[in-house]
């Protein structure tokens, strides 16, 4: 999804994606949407792709699945029906998991200056969605229109109106931090302290708090629970219920689980992941 698809090289519409997106030329975006079919101009499904990066930045939405993104300074999950943003040149990594359905946009350098610096997710708007859909019929060898500009303002417009989600997982470059950091990533429902974590890792506690808020932007308690909901979203993508999730995360019960996850999102487990299982289940649009 980040990376413009290898498959399918006979596609016009692949071509030409793969094209721009490394062209500071040509039309300021460029837009495509895609399935998971052979015959698809943006195919899509399940894979994984290597470290690259792109002249353009890229905006995309998925319909259903989930895409974990990473970066040097850390990463981010993009479930259904937000957008992801990654910036010109920067390179980056994804796990693209069960996409079925979605587009993606190229912007160029120049189009991108008002838009975030560092990777990003955030709400997609009906009004987003429909400029998205109106890009896509627009030939990317023609000259935009009068029209077509003024829509590409609007839509970056919309872009940097959208609100962000919480969904980014900052990394240390600090060895000792990064150990620590390592370690909650893989038992998440790890109960030690800050304190216990730095005697493991060699630090007095109030060294591991610094690196924390220096390198990590904020406390030690904040960033775990932060890794927490990229497991908890994960695992809730996967087909994994509540219960299951909160036990891996040291939750007492599901309900304080859902707590915590209704306190960061807004919404339930539930109802942040209804639209997508509508969608698998054939009911929506």
């Amino acid at each position: 999804m980040p990376e413009p698809p290898s498959r399918n090289p006979s596609s016009p519409v692949n071509a030409a994606l793969r094209e721009l997106s490394e062209r500071a030329d040509g039309p300021p975006l460029y837009a495509v949407w895609g399935d998971h079919r052979p015959s698809s101009d943006f195919q899509l499904g399940t894979r994984e792709t290597d470290w690259h990066s792109h002249l353009r930045g890229q905006m995309f939405c998925i319909e259903n699945g989930l895409i974990h993104v990473r970066t040097h300074q850390g990463s981010w999950l993009l479930p259904p029906h937000r957008a992801g943003w990654i910036p010109p040149g920067m390179p980056h990594t994804a796990s693209i998991s069960g996409v079925t359905r979605g587009w993606n946009v190229v912007i160029t350098p120049e189009a991108s200056r008002s838009l975030p610096s560092q990777p990003c997710v955030f709400g997609v708007s009906e009004l987003l969605r429909a400029l998205v859909r109106r890009a896509t019929d627009w030939d990317a060898q023609d000259t935009p229109t009068p029209a077509q500009r003024r829509l590409v303002k609007v839509l970056l417009d919309e872009i940097q109106a959208a609100p962000h989600e919480p969904l980014h997982l900052p990394m240390p470059t600090d060895r000792r931090l990064l150990r620590v950091a390592q370690a909650v990533l893989a038992a998440p429902g790890d109960t030690r302290t800050l304190a216990d974590w730095a005697a493991w890792s060699g630090m007095s506690p109030r060294t591991l708090s610094r690196l924390c808020q220096a390198e990590l932007g904020s406390s030690f308690a904040q960033w775990r629970q932060q890794a927490g909901l990229v497991h908890a979203l994960e695992a809730l993508a996967r087909g994994e219920t509540v219960a299951q999730v909160g036990d891996t995360l040291g939750y007492a019960t599901p309900s304080n689980f859902i707590a915590m996850f209704r306190r960061v999102f807004g919404t339930s487990p539930a109802r942040y992941f209804a639209q997508r299982r509508r969608e698998d289940n054939g009911t929506a649009a």
